[in-house]
């Protein structure tokens, strides 16, 4: 049993008396039953026209197909079951912090798109090629990363290593660099 998207946010608007269509900050927290596929059926999503900060972390997430929603900045996906980042596209123009902890990922395809993030959380996925990483340096405004928990991370030279690459980080793992 799975609690939809379209059922979520009406319970969200009832949890919070607020219009989700106007709302800028929107929870859809560890859902019981959870959340396992974000898609805009019923134009759930694409109703979400004033939200800058999306909250679906700790649901059971591994499935998302998501339209443009440009006034996104922030959208938190930690601990779910994310495998990919194929959808993120739609997201890219405005998107500035994604994050994504505790999933499943060890590609990074499709986070180049995303020109304006400054903050990407990513520990405690699957990522273990150096090539993952030099994705990263097509984002300009890149200033904080969460690495740790990776494969990657376990190597003895990787703090290193990682900064050696993207170079105009501020933040590596939770550290002033």
């Amino acid at each position: 049993m799975t609690t939809s998207l379209s059922d979520a946010i009406a319970q969200f608007e009832k949890e919070t008396s607020q219009d989700a269509s106007t709302a800028e900050h929107i929870t859809l927290l560890g859902r019981n039953p959870p959340i396992k596929a974000v898609t805009d059926g019923n134009n759930a999503l694409s109703s979400l026209s004033a939200c800058k900060h999306l909250s679906l972390s700790s649901n059971a997430i591994d499935r998302i197909s998501l339209p443009p929603m440009p006034s996104l900045e922030i959208l938190s996906l930690g601990r779910n079951a994310i495998k990919r980042l194929d959808w993120i596209e739609s997201l890219a123009p405005n998107l500035q912090q994604l994050w994504i902890s505790y999933n499943s990922l060890d590609r990074l395809n499709g986070i180049e798109n995303c020109t304006q993030l400054r903050v990407l959380y990513a520990s405690n996925n699957k990522i273990k090629d150096w090539d993952e990483i030099d994705k990263l340096k097509e984002l300009p405004e890149l200033q904080q990363l969460l690495l740790l928990g990776n494969p990657i991370a376990a190597d003895h030279s990787y703090r290193e290593e990682v900064l050696r690459r993207l170079p105009k980080l501020k933040k590596l793992d939770g550290e002033m660099v």
